[in-house]
């Protein structure tokens, strides 16, 4: 007889003539699943052998992945202002990003105001030096309007006025032009292409100054900024203070240690993204601003109950996974948490005690639809 041919009836087989046998209601005596096991739809019940896994309780350790970039640290931006009005006789900074040293010579101004004050020195001590209170008063308009002890020892030592003043940087780092200083009145200036990592300053030998203009930032880069850009399905992790591992592509060998020190309260333009800063150390200069950043974001520990990543299965507004049900496995929703690695946090639908398949994809039928049961 064939075993392909099924009557609902007695009868012969039409192939062979055989006559048929009675079936028992097994598909075969060792295979132990029943006819209706086999009946039920299939799309939302499978027979398979993939192997079955149980959820474990335990503690995870949380980790939060996210990207970022390197930025300037604000709180190391100091401006460089003209303390008088003048000329600028000598500019000793010709570009963007020279590195300074603090007491390094940077220009000379002609100031008419500061050569005027220095000669009212001059003729004080020459003809009034017995009005103590007068030339300290002239001595102290000097060191206020930006000339050293030392340059006003030598002006009453001398008593030759000094017509083209020195000036010093009182900060050390890099020197930034006045386009970076953000202030509304800068000049912007187009470069050629070729100059783009070595661009001249705006301000000019030659060039007149104002009281009060801001000539130059000059930025500590021994600090920097690292701002990391948090999924907002993550941010409510994170907290203050907590500890960060910087890595860069361009720095394969190299991590830097850190702590969220700020968590930006309003979303930037057309941002998705929270941003959060982290303070980095870079006395070696091997850091670079605008590079891109990874960074691990340690926010503690997480209990609950997790399965494998791959047991579920993602159908957009739902999740499933596969739960074994007797001889077969039957497509069971079920609410996930946090994901940390590989691991998925169940939150409701599953107990330790259920079995569930360990891989859910193999289950899915591209062109029918997943239909989950209820179950109590």
């Amino acid at each position: 007889m064939h075993p392909q041919v099924l009557e609902d009836r007695p009868g012969n087989c039409p192939i062979c003539g055989m006559a048929l046998i009675k079936k028992s209601g097994q598909i075969s005596e060792g295979a132990g699943i029943n006819l209706n096991t086999v009946l039920q739809p299939v799309n939302s019940s499978v027979i398979s052998d993939v192997p079955a896994i149980v959820p474990e309780v335990k503690e995870m350790p949380v980790e939060i992945k996210a990207d970022g970039y390197l930025d300037y640290d604000t709180r190391m931006f100091n401006n460089i202002a003209s303390r008088y009005s003048g000329r600028i006789e000598k500019l000793y900074i010709k570009y963007a990003f020279e590195e300074i040293h603090k007491g390094q010579l940077m220009m000379d101004i002609y100031s008419p105001d500061m050569v005027t004050a220095q000669q009212d020195l001059v003729f004080l001590v020459k003809n009034s030096p017995q009005e103590t209170g007068l030339i300290n008063a002239a001595k102290q308009k000097l060191l206020l309007l930006g000339m050293t002890d030392a340059q006003v020892r030598q002006v009453i030592k001398t008593e030759i006025p000094f017509y083209s003043l020195p000036v010093y940087s009182p900060y050390e780092g890099h020197v930034h032009d006045m386009s970076h200083s953000q202030m509304g009145t800068t000049m912007e200036v187009d470069s050629p292409e070729y100059l783009e990592n070595n661009r001249p300053l705006t301000i000019r030998e030659g060039m007149y100054v104002e009281k009060g203009q801001t000539m130059f930032n000059v930025v500590d880069l021994h600090k920097l900024w690292a701002i990391i850009k948090i999924d907002p399905s993550e941010i409510a992790l994170v907290k203050l203070n907590q500890q960060v591992t910087i890595t860069s592509p361009d720095l394969p060998d190299m991590k830097y240690s850190g702590k969220v020190n700020f968590v930006e309260p309003v979303l930037e333009n057309n941002d998705k993204t929270t941003s959060i800063r982290v303070y980095l150390d870079n006395m070696d200069h091997r850091l670079k601003v605008n590079s891109l950043v990874r960074a691990t974001i340690q926010t503690g520990q997480a209990k609950g109950m997790w399965v494998p990543r791959s047991a579920v299965l993602d159908l957009g507004q739902r999740k499933i996974v596969w739960l074994m049900h007797e001889q077969l496995y039957e497509a069971h929703e079920v609410t996930t948490g946090i994901i940390i690695g590989n691991q998925v946090q169940v939150e409701k639908g599953l107990s330790v005690t259920d079995s569930i398949a360990s891989v859910a994809q193999y289950f899915r039928d591209n062109e029918s639809f997943i239909k989950t049961q209820d179950h109590e």
